[in-house]
């Protein structure tokens, strides 16, 4: 187990699902948002970012030793869920992992590498799961010297802007296949993931 605090982004509208809630959607008869605290709790202290109550999801992670934090500008975007989770992390935290909550392949022990490679390369700032073939993806660890930053970001746009800002000191580490990557936005890739997912 880690101390670097995880920030699971889930306060997200679902709006390309055509009325579905993706984080609700199940799996195993687990929802992918309960699918996704868990496999983050497995590895360190969870903050979840969610809607303002009332909604599902609160009852997703019932049971789950995990902080719901609701975010009262969901609508704003992904940048008020990282506000609001911020206000969250511990001040003596070294780290903190962002997440997104519907990236179903990622595993323990990918959200265990990309924690291992700031240990491996501490000359960094910044580092991130990417794709076999290194696209950039998620998990993202921010070094505590950036808080402040991810803290003050407003839209929709995401931490985008503080890696940019950073870009000579993000290291990029390899996970398998397109982990860091395959997320589930709309009914076609349910279905699609669904038919190629390999038995657990």
């Amino acid at each position: 187990m880690t101390d670097v605090p995880i920030i699971l982004l889930a306060a997200g509208q679902s709006s390309r699902m055509g009325g579905e809630d993706k984080l609700m959607q199940p799996i195993d008869d687990t929802p992918l948002l309960k699918r996704s605290a868990r496999t983050a709790r497995a590895v360190g202290p969870v903050l979840v970012a969610l809607p303002p109550k009332p909604h599902p999801r609160y009852e997703a992670l019932k049971g789950l030793d995990v902080l719901p934090v609701p975010v009262a500008e969901a609508a704003e975007g992904v940048n008020a869920s990282l506000r609001a989770a911020m206000r969250h992390v511990p001040p003596g935290a070294e780290a903190v992992m962002v997440l997104l909550a519907d990236l179903p392949n990622l595993t323990q022990l990918d959200l265990r590498a990309v924690l291992q490679a700031r240990d491996a390369h501490p000359e960094n700032l910044i580092w991130r799961g990417a794709t076999a073939n290194g696209k950039p993806g998620h998990p993202v660890v921010f070094d505590q010297s950036l808080f402040d930053q991810l803290s003050g970001l407003r839209g929709d746009e995401g931490a985008q802007k503080v890696v940019q800002a950073h870009a000579q000191k993000v290291y990029l580490h390899r996970l398998p296949d397109r982990n860091a990557l395959l997320d589930l936005d709309t009914p076609q890739d349910w279905d699609a993931w669904k038919k190629n997912r390999a038995p657990e």
